[in-house]
């Protein structure tokens, strides 16, 4: 079984899309560090409740060191903090999926395996459980999701849309 810690972005706007059952499909339960469940839960809206109401695949965890995080919260926010870290504590995470890109930056850094939400539906495209990535990213730009025309074309090309 593949252990996946996902930061709160990836959440929200997968859930905003009504696509977060994507990520059950695609990797059977994800890990939160407690803080990303605190920062989503703190605002009643969709991506609250799904969270909520998921608990037999969207797992709370407590982060045990927690003198590391302050080694990069100059730079990071609270919850991308502890999924680097989550994702390190034993037993490894096989991936992270984050959407900011310093986080990112520094969570290849920190040796993890990374994708973001764009990189969750290219992989899904791939796998057959959805049919058009564009599509779902014209959801996410109209839920305020930016994604530059650059990296828009290249999806696209990736997965031959």
């Amino acid at each position: 079984m593949h252990k996946v810690v996902v930061n709160s972005t990836p959440l929200i706007v997968l859930s905003n899309i009504g696509y977060l059952e994507l990520l059950k499909e695609m990797y059977k339960k994800i890990y939160i560090p407690e803080s990303v469940f605190r920062e989503i839960t703190a605002k009643q809206d969709s991506a609250c409740h799904a969270v909520k109401n998921h608990s037999d695949w969207i797992l709370v965890k407590k982060i045990k060191d927690t003198n590391s995080k302050r080694m990069y919260q100059a730079r990071l926010h609270d919850g991308e903090v502890e999924v680097m870290i989550l994702a390190q504590e034993e037993p490894t995470a096989d991936l992270v999926i984050i959407d900011d890109n310093a986080a990112k930056k520094t969570a290849k850094f920190l040796g993890l395996n990374v994708t973001g939400t764009l990189g969750v539906l290219v992989k899904a495209k791939k796998l057959g459980l959805i049919d058009h990535v564009s599509i779902i990213i014209e959801k996410l730009i109209s839920n305020n999701f930016y994604i530059s025309d650059e990296v828009i074309n290249f999806i696209k090309n990736e997965v031959d849309e």
